[in-house]
C-alpha cells in the first residue's frame, strides 16, 4: 500500500506522546511496506549524514581555503560556525512550518536549497560569499532536520521499530560530523577545497529524486502559529552576542561598540524568552526548563558537544599548521577520536545501567575534561603517538555524554511533551556546536595574538598581517627571504600552539563545571531510582 495515501498525513507530530496509541493508524506490516519504511529511513538518515558532514567538512580544508580567500581570524570563525548557528536558530521554526505546509515539502525544499548553497560555496571567490553560502546551507539543513524525525514517527508506528529508526537517524548525524574532516581532506587534496562543498550537489539531487518517490507527505491539522517576531528576536540576538564575542577576541579587548552590541544582543534574547513565556503556542516552551534535570541535561549536551566539535576543528588546524600534517593525514589522525566516540555512544546504556545516568554523566564529563587537560599539558604534534591516549579518552567520554545527555533530556520531560523536548534536544546539539567554535575560537584568536613572539624587521603592515591569523603569517613569510620567513613561521607556530593550549584548558574548565552541575543537580525524583 502507498503510505502517502493513508490517514498518516492527518497526524500531528509534535503534540504526540512517544507511545500514543493514535500513532497506530497504518495497516498491518507487509514485506513490501516494511521495505518502504526502511527505504524512507535510508533517505532521511542519508540526509542527516550529509548535514553532519557539512558541519565539520571545512575543518581539514581551512588552511588551503585561507591561503586562497585570506579571511581574518574572525571571518574564519564565521565561515566555520555560521552554519551551525543558522541551523540551531531555525530548527524549531522550520519544524513549525513543516507541520503547517507539509513535512515532505519542507525536507525536499531543504535539499534543493542545500544543493544550491553547496554549489555557491564551492565556487566562492571571496570570504563574504562563502559566509553567505554557509548561512543558506544552515537554513537548508534546518529545513531538512526539523521534519525528518516527524516523518520517522509517522512512518514507523511500532514502538520497537521506531526506537531503532530514531537511533539510526541520530547516529547518522554524529557519524557524518566525525567523517567530515576526513572527507574534506580526501577531496581537497585531489580537487581543491571547493570540492568539499561540491560533492554535496549530486548527493542532494539523488536524495531529491528518491525522496520525491518514497517519502510520504504528512502535516499537523492543528499547527502552531508561526511566530515571525520570535524568530527575528532569537536570530538577531544570538548573532549580536556572537559577533561581540568574536570582535572582542579579534581586538584582544573590548570597546564601546563591542559592549553595546553584546548588551543589545543579550537584551533581544531576553525579550525572546519573555515573549515565548507569554505566548499560548510558543516556538520554544521555556517552561520545560523549570525542571532542574531537564535544564541541567541540556547544559551538559551544549557544553559537551560544543567542546567536541571545537576539538575536531582546532585539532585539525593545529595538526596541519603546527605539525605540518596534510589534510588527509589530519583527517586520519582524528579517527581514534571518532572510533572511541562511537564506542562511548554504544556502551552508554551499559554504563548507565551500572552506575545510573547521574554518575555516568558526571564521570564521562570528568573523563572528557581530563583528556582536554592532558592535551594542554603534553600535546606535541611532533609525537602523534602521545596524543592517541588523550584523543581516545576524549572521544569515549564525549560519546557517553552525548547519548546519556540526550536521553536525560527526553526522560525529564513528560511523555505528552516528548515532541517539544526532542526539538530542544536537537537545538541544543547544534547550538552547542556553534557556540563551542565561537567561544573557544575567540580564546584561540586572543591566545594567538597575545603569545605571538616579536618578529624584528617587519613593517607595520606585515606585523598587523602576522597578528591577523596563521594563514596571513604564511602569506607574509612567502614574500620574505629565507631567514626572515623561517622566523615569522616559527613565531606563528609558537603562538598557534599556545592558543590551542589555551583552548584545551578552557574546554577542560567548562567540562569540569558541567560535571559538577550534573553531580549536584541531576538528583533523581523520589519515584525514580534508576538515576541514583
Amino acid at each position: 500500500m502507498n503510505h502517502s495515501a493513508t490517514p498518516c498525513r492527518e497526524l500531528p507530530c509534535r503534540e504526540l506522546p512517544h507511545r500514543d496509541a493514535s500513532l497506530r493508524v497504518l495497516p498491518p506490516s507487509t514485506e513490501r511496506t516494511a521495505k518502504q519504511r526502511w527505504l524512507v529511513l535510508a533517505v532521511v538518515s542519508s540526509s542527516l549524514l550529509l548535514c553532519g558532514i557539512d558541519l565539520t567538512v571545512l575543518h581539514a580544508v581551512v588552511p588551503d581555503m585561507s591561503r586562497e580567500l585570506h579571511p581574518s581570524g574572525t571571518q574564519l570563525l564565521w565561515i566555520v560556525d555560521v552554519y551551525s548557528l543558522s541551523l540551531a536558530s531555525l530548527l524549531v521554526t522550520c519544524g513549525t512550518l513543516g507541520d503547517r505546509i507539509g513535512r515532505k515539502k519542507m525536507v525536499l525544499g531543504g535539499f534543493a536549497l542545500f544543493g544550491a548553497a553547496s554549489a555557491a560555496a564551492g565556487f566562492s571567490s571571496s570570504t563574504p560569499q562563502l559566509i553567505a553560502s554557509r548561512v543558506v546551507l544552515g537554513i537548508g539543513a534546518a529545513m531538512i532536520m526539523a521534519s525528518t524525525v516527524a516523518i520517522i514517527r509517522v512512518v514507523f508506528t511500532d514502538d520497537r521499530e521506531r526506537a531503532v529508526a530514531i537511533g539510526v537517524w541520530t547516529a547518522a548525524h554524529s557519524v557524518g560530523a566525525t567523517l567530515g574532516p576526513l572527507v574534506g581532506g580526501l577531496v581537497a587534496e585531489r580537487w581543491g577545497w571547493g570540492a568539499a562543498f561540491l560533492i554535496n550537489v549530486p548527493i542532494a539531487l539523488a536524495i531529491l529524486v528518491v525522496g520525491t518517490r518514497v517519502i510520504p507527505e504528512s502535516r499537523n491539522p492543528r499547527p502552531r502559529q508561526w511566530d515571525l517576531a520570535g524568530v527575528a528576536l532569537s536570530v538577531t540576538g544570538l548573532a549580536g552576542v556572537v559577533f561581540a564575542l568574536k570582535q572582542g577576541a579579534e581586538h584582544a579587548g573590548v570597546s564601546t561598540a563591542i559592549v553595546l552590541t553584546a548588551v543589545g544582543g543579550a537584551a533581544l534574547l531576553h525579550l525572546f524568552v519573555r515573549r515565548q513565556r507569554r505566548l499560548a503556542e510558543p516556538l520554544l516552551d521555556f517552561s520545560l526548563f523549570a525542571d532542574r534535570r531537564f535544564s541541567t541535561a541540556t547544559v551538559c549536551v551544549i557544553g559537551c558537544f560544543g567542546s567536541y566539535v571545537a576539538l575536531l576543528f582546532f585539532l585539525t588546524q593545529w595538526l596541519q599548521q603546527v605539525g605540518g600534517f596534510s589534510p588527509v593525514r589530519a583527517g586520519l589522525a582524528l579517527m581514534p577520536l571518532a572510533a572511541a566516540n562511537a564506542v562511548g555512544a554504544t556502551t552508554a546504556p551499559w554504563v548507565s545501567a551500572r552506575w545510573g545516568n547521574r554518575w555516568a554523566l558526571t564521570g564521562a564529563l570528568g573523563i572528557f575534561a581530563t583528556a582536554m587537560a592532558l592535551l594542554a599539558l603534553v600535546g606535541d604534534t611532533g609525537a602523534y603517538a602521545v596524543l592517541v591516549a588523550p584523543l581516545v579518552t576524549a572521544g569515549y567520554g564525549a560519546g557517553i555524554v552525548m547519548t546519556l545527555g540526550a536521553d536525560s533530556i527526553m526522560a525529564a520531560a513528560d511523555p505528552d511533551r516528548s515532541g517539544e523536548a526532542a526539538a530542544i534536544q536537537e537545538t541544543s546539539f547544534e547550538l552547542g556546536a556553534g557556540l563551542g567554535v565561537a567561544v573557544l575560537g575567540a580564546v584561540l584568536i586572543a591566545g594567538y595574538r597575545l603569545a605571538l613572539p616579536a618578529t624584528p624587521g617587519l613593517g607595520a603592515a606585515d606585523r598587523n598581517a602576522v597578528e591577523e591569523s596563521f594563514s596571513s603569517a604564511e602569506t607574509v613569510a612567502g614574500r620574505l627571504d629565507t631567514p626572515a620567513a623561517a622566523q615569522v613561521c616559527d613565531a606563528a607556530r609558537t603562538a598557534y600552539d599556545r592558543g590551542f593550549t589555551a583552548v584545551a584548558v578552557c574546554a577542560a574548565v567548562v567540562l569540569v563545571g558541567t560535571a559538577i552541575l550534573a553531580a549536584t543537580l541531576l538528583r533523581p525524583r523520589s519515584t525514580d531510582s534508576q538515576d541514583r
